[in-house]
């Protein structure tokens, strides 16, 4: 018999127990290939909800989830993880038996992902993660490109999307957005109105549209400076003519 005598906390009592623990390795890393559309896309929608929810969730992307503490194998690593009710910060896996399940989940689909038989084994993991809202985005499906799931009586079901309206994450209380852009043929973005006219930002927009709220004033206050330089002109010029029509 092994009797191990752990170092009393001052919370804790000091007890004996039976056997040392055997610990469980859960690894923290994965080599997957991601094309540069992937990367692009999940870090887009990473830095618009980091931006968006700095300092009430943790934001995550690509880390493990486990959600069975005794079998590492039993994990699913979302491309974006959300959880709120506490302030962002780096965290190397997710276990869910000590820090709760993600209240959301998004998968952008890249090839790997795009078989079917693929994608329900990742269902079926986020149905055993707890995940209360799962989010499907594929790029290169033109008719179905975003799938939403909720989490109802305890079973992760799928939703109904209109193609009229803009579907509400309600875990955010924002909603999802597909749209074209300059940079990506297809791009999934969060709203924070129905209409989708005001948009989440990522932070590289954010400081482009300060920068370019800093030129517009700068260029405001040229065409001022200019215009106060035109009228002091003209106000020269009107009195130098008085003063000549006066001498006569």
């Amino acid at each position: 018999m092994v009797v191990v005598q752990p170092k009393p906390t001052s919370s804790a009592p000091q007890r004996r127990y039976l056997r040392a623990p055997v610990p469980v390795h859960f690894p923290t890393e994965q080599t997957v290939p991601e094309s540069r559309l992937h990367l692009r896309l999940r870090t887009a929608l990473w830095s618009m909800l980091q931006l968006a929810l700095k300092g009430r969730a943790v934001v995550g992307s690509e880390q493990f989830v486990y959600w069975d503490p005794t079998d590492p194998k039993q994990c699913v690593a979302p491309d974006i993880l959300v959880r709120f009710g506490e302030p962002d910060q780096d965290f190397a896996s997710w276990k869910v038996w000590e820090r709760g399940a993600p209240h959301l989940a998004i998968e952008v689909i890249s090839e790997h992902d795009a078989p079917e038989l693929v994608w329900e084994g990742k269902l079926a993991a986020f149905q055993r993660s707890g995940v209360v809202e799962l989010v499907r985005f594929d790029p290169a499906d033109a008719a179905h490109p975003l799938r939403l799931w909720d989490r109802v009586e305890g079973d992760l079901v799928e939703r109904e999307v209109s193609k009229h309206v803009l579907e509400r994450s309600d875990v955010l209380d924002l909603y999802w957005c597909v749209e074209s852009s300059s940079e990506f043929r297809s791009m999934l973005r969060l709203c924070r109105d129905p209409a989708g006219l005001e948009r989440l930002l990522t932070e590289g927009e954010a400081l482009e549209l300060e920068a370019q709220g800093r030129r517009t004033e700068a260029e405001g206050r040229r065409a001022a400076e200019a215009r106060a330089d035109a009228v002091e002109a003209r106000l020269r010029e009107l009195e130098a003519e008085l003063a000549r029509l006066t001498a006569r």
